[in-house]
């Protein structure tokens, strides 16, 4: 394998000319390809999509070589590629050779060259090609491409004007490309050199300047701060063998998660924001809260972090052993069956009942008093955005600024985006409530569950009157003691503002 692909960036800007000539981008890509078949390609149907890029034009070709995994015939690949030749091509590790059993010169994919978008602007990212492109397993210096954890970060960063951006562990750059849209500078760091030139690639591919240095973790930034941080890290937990860069730190267990937690705050600036994706060992009877609030608590930072996904051993093995190709093993030397078995007698070994999976958000506010908050957030629909990040950073920090007194003196106003749901049981004076939970659609862990009382008292949040008012009103017309009615209902209402249920308007 070429460890230094696309070196020659002169090399990489002909490349680019001859994409965009043939029109291989997010836009026409999709609209070539028609509804039915792009669909089906993304559930992993090629049929389709071969039967309509069959008519060797540079994009059918350009599309058949590096989104379909086949081969193209050499004279169809010479016109897609005019501006760059097809030598030059495949000098650059671009694209290689075959030679068809009738002997009929072909051209194969060497990379995985694809076109990506948001909703802003249109890409091109440059990586390896994956397992099902290419048979076998991957290699030990694989460049992953855009997958489902990388589009999770994407979605889940807070996009604010920033003046610097770390991408730590950047792989093909997509973090990168992002955070250049919002950012004055960006830097990114790999470990592997093969990431780095193929991240270099991309950046060229869409006009962009990152400052890419090699190293692991932080050393290649000792000393310097930034305005944001973002990192999917290699966080895949084993017993610390590094069989593949992009997935194993060669840190044994969450160690590796553990560091850049704990070196996140002398890296960060004042007012800044760090987010990344991130593993954690689960232990027999004991509460992933406990371990991982502990690293968070560390920091000094604010800190949300959010479980998504808790996974068996089992699955979780199974799972890293199919995303490398390695599932299928040698039949022979049974080399899969000998991974997975060392792989879980570490757990076993260290009593791991299971890996938490999810995402920890990190605020530099400089507060004596950091706020912390650990939710497990398990169901669909509660995906973190960088939108509902910020938001929910911005109130938890006016929560720890506002005592009750002033709670109680701020006028609140229900988020027009709740609705209340309620579960009654039939009795004998009809049917009687036995839930009432009152959720905001779209909201991350925006969800409640209420008394009649806060009921009641949330329902009275319109914006028209301070909450000691509405509380005041809801103690006469129940007969209770104001004082203790406000004792009872003032967490639901901090937890109701926490979650943007409510918000205050002064």
């Amino acid at each position: 394998m070429n460890t230094h692909p696309l070196a020659d960036l002169t090399i990489v800007d002909s490349i680019g000319s001859d994409l965009r000539a043939a029109g291989f981008d997010a836009e026409n890509v999709p609209a070539f390809l028609g509804e039915q078949a792009h669909l089906a390609l993304g559930r992993g149907d090629k049929v389709p999509s071969l039967r309509q890029t069959s008519d060797g034009s540079p994009l059918s070709t350009l599309i058949r070589l590096f989104l379909l995994g086949v081969t193209v015939p050499r004279a169809a690949a010479e016109a897609a590629f005019a501006a760059t030749g097809i030598e030059a091509a495949v000098g650059a590790g671009a694209i290689e050779l075959a030679t068809h059993e009738a002997g009929a010169d072909e051209v194969r994919a060497a990379l995985d060259i694809r076109p990506y978008a948001d909703e802003d602007n249109s890409y091109l990212v440059v990586s390896d090609l994956d397992s099902d492109m290419r048979p076998g397993p991957v290699d030990p210096d694989h460049v992953l491409g855009i997958g489902a954890a990388s589009i999770s970060l994407v979605r889940a960063t807070v996009r604010q004007q920033v003046g610097s951006v770390l991408d730590m562990g950047t792989g093909c750059g997509v973090q990168a490309l992002h955070a250049f849209q919002h950012a004055h500078t960006v830097t990114a760091t790999d470990t592997s050199a093969r990431a780095l030139a193929l991240a270099a690639a991309t950046a060229r591919l869409n006009g962009q300047e990152w400052e890419l240095l090699a190293g692991s973790a932080f050393e290649p930034v000792a000393g310097r701060t930034f305005d944001q941080i973002v990192s999917n890290p290699p966080f895949v937990i084993s017993a610390g063998e590094q069989r593949f860069s992009y997935r194993d730190s060669g840190i044994a267990g969450d160690g590796l998660v553990q560091q850049i937690v704990a070196g996140i705050p002398a890296h960060l600036n004042i007012g800044g924001t760090a987010q990344l994706l991130a593993n954690w060992m689960v232990f027999e009877g004991t509460d992933w809260r406990e371990r991982v609030g502990s690293w968070v608590k560390a920091t000094g930072c604010d800190a949300w972090v959010v479980q998504r996904e808790l996974a068996d051993p089992a699955e979780y093995v199974a799972m890293w052993l199919k995303d490398a190709g390695e599932e299928s093993g040698d039949a022979q030397s049974g080399e899969s069956e000998s991974v997975a078995g060392e792989w879980l007698k570490y757990f076993a070994d260290n009593k791991v009942s299971g890996i938490g999976m999810g995402l920890i958000t990190l605020r530099k506010s400089g507060s004596a008093t950091p706020d912390v908050v650990l939710d497990e957030l398990l169901l669909a629909g509660d995906e973190v955005t960088g939108d509902e990040a910020a938001a929910f950073l911005a109130r938890r920090q006016w929560l720890r600024d506002t005592d009750d007194d002033a709670l109680l003196g701020t006028t609140l106003s229900l988020s027009p985006a709740v609705y209340l749901e309620q579960r009654s049981l039939p009795s004998a004076d009809g049917w009687t409530t036995v839930l009432r939970v009152i959720k905001r659609a779209g909201g991350v862990g925006a969800t409640l569950q209420l008394d009649e009382y806060s009921q009641s008292l949330l329902a009275g949040c319109r914006g028209d009157a301070p909450l000691s008012m509405l509380i005041g009103l809801l103690a006469a017309a129940h007969g209770f003691d104001q004082k203790s009615l406000t004792e009872l209902v003032l967490p639901a209402v901090r937890q109701a503002i926490t979650r943007g249920i409510i918000h205050p308007i002064s």
